[in-house]
């Protein structure tokens, strides 16, 4: 291995320490705990290292919804069984949307909620996030109903999901009947 090599590859083994670093601060105790100060001091790199890296938290952020979207990505794909049907199908993806939320809160929040400097809906969105999408209209596509576009019913059934999480995780809907709301937004919005 050249000299260059490993230079690269100890890079990249500390980036990807940055980002587990911020995202496990970050579900602990929240985005506003994540400073590029607490970062140094945990990971024992200055912060100029971190700059190296990362022009800021901003960017932080960034690679953490990154890696997120690629995790949920393949977390809708997995729960999505082939068969079954359209309704299994669109049942399994809206309670893995919700679970991955409730279990990653800040990850989450990174990804649909805070600045990290990505652009959505663009020809320059990053390919993790389209991805993320990709994974979503895979199963909404063919329950989209006659004349819908599909891209367009993803949309709106994601809007819906990405509410129920947010309402849910602030409180705002009991957690009791969230059940019967995946149900309820599955037999009212798809056409199955």
């Amino acid at each position: 291995m050249s000299v260059q090599e490993r230079k690269e590859r100890e890079r990249a083994e500390r980036e990807r320490l940055i980002v587990a670093t911020a995202r496990e601060l970050a579900e602990q105790q929240g985005w506003d705990a994540v400073t590029t100060r607490r970062l140094a001091d945990r990971i024992e790199y200055s912060q100029p290292v971190l700059y190296s890296h990362f022009r800021g938290k901003r960017e932080i952020i960034g690679a953490v919804a990154l890696q997120g979207a690629t995790e949920l990505a393949a977390a809708v794909r997995a729960a999505t069984p082939s068969e079954g049907g359209p309704r299994a199908r669109v049942t399994a993806l809206a309670r893995t949307y919700l679970d991955f939320a409730e279990r990653n809160p800040a990850v989450y929040d990174a990804i649909f909620q805070l600045d990290g400097g990505l652009p959505f809906a663009d020809k320059d969105t990053p390919e993790p996030l389209k991805d993320a999408f990709a994974a979503l209209l895979e199963s909404l596509g063919e329950v989209a109903g006659e004349g819908v576009q599909p891209g367009l019913f993803t949309e709106v059934f994601w809007a819906a999901l990405h509410g129920l999480a947010t309402l849910t995780r602030a409180g705002r809907l009991p957690a009791t009947e969230a059940d019967r709301r995946t149900e309820l937004l599955v037999d009212r919005l798809a056409v199955l």
